[in-house]
């Protein structure tokens, strides 16, 4: 008798309007994808805890800003926790899972980030720069981020607000791994074209700076993004890990290497949820 296939919910927001980025088109694919080897049903952020208890394990993929539905996030991750559910990503990451704290921390451990404090009494930590950048703590696709003089930064910085300062940057680049291991990377030549994304052929010296942070962040399964800036003086500077459901820009590689990345994906939900079935 053949094995029974996993039955995988799988958590997406296909309607929601990112800019730059087409959502629903990414999970369609990898869902059909996915559907190769596991029986599987997509529903909205909004219905994971009621829908959860009939799976093996849950996915979670481009569901939107938590902002958009933190009641239903919560009730989620509460009900998954004490039912045992395993979900994928893994729900004890340590970057934007949790929050925006760890940008503080990081800076606060001298690891290469942006410069980040979240009260008047640290904006001595900052670098000078004409500009900065300011914006909350709980916020997400740059919601609420506002570009300020340095005198109104006493006023701000409440440790409700994250003050950062704001870099000329070459470029933004973008990190793609599956578990541990490194899968590709895209950037943006044009700064203020943020999702306008091209294949990028990382240095060894770049992908030891990414690899130090999925390093940092212990999670065993799950996909992570490790998004970075191309500093003035040739460095990277860290602007956000995700590791909750980052969006993967699929469309923009060449299909060898989408479907690697695929097989990458099949073989780390396998493993997963063999050690947590």
């Amino acid at each position: 008798m053949a094995a029974a296939r996993p039955r995988l919910l799988y958590v997406t927001d296909l309607a929601y309007p990112a800019r730059g980025r087409r959502y629903g088109d990414e999970d369609v694919f990898l869902t059909s994808r996915l559907r190769e080897e596991a029986d599987l049903a997509l529903c909205h952020p909004r219905d994971a805890a009621a829908l959860l208890d009939a799976f093996d394990a849950v996915v979670v993929r481009n569901s939107g800003p938590v902002l958009a539905h933190q009641e239903a996030y919560e009730a989620f991750r509460d009900r998954a926790v004490r039912h045992g559910t395993p979900v994928y990503n893994p729900l004890h990451g340590r970057a934007d899972m949790a929050g925006k704290q760890y940008l503080l921390d990081l800076f606060a451990e001298g690891h290469p980030v942006i410069p980040t404090v979240d009260s008047a009494a640290d904006l001595h930590l900052l670098p000078e720069a004409d500009a900065y950048v300011v914006k909350p703590k709980l916020g997400a696709d740059s919601l609420g981020l506002a570009i300020v003089p340095a005198d109104r930064l006493p006023d701000l910085a409440d440790g409700r607000t994250l003050v950062q300062p704001r870099i000329d940057f070459a470029h933004e680049i973008s990190f793609y791994y599956v578990d541990h291991d490194f899968q590709y990377a895209l950037y943006a030549p044009d700064p203020e074209r943020r999702w306008e994304l091209t294949p990028y052929q990382p240095t060894v010296s770049d992908l030891e700076f990414a690899q130090g942070f999925i390093d940092w962040n212990t999670l065993d399964h799950g996909i992570q993004r490790v998004d970075a800036c191309r500093a003035p003086d040739g460095g990277l500077l860290l602007v956000e890990l995700e590791d909750l459901n980052p969006y993967l820009s699929l469309d923009a590689l060449d299909e060898p290497v989408r479907d690697a990345f695929v097989d990458s994906l099949k073989r780390s939900l396998r493993h997963f949820l063999a050690t947590t079935g």
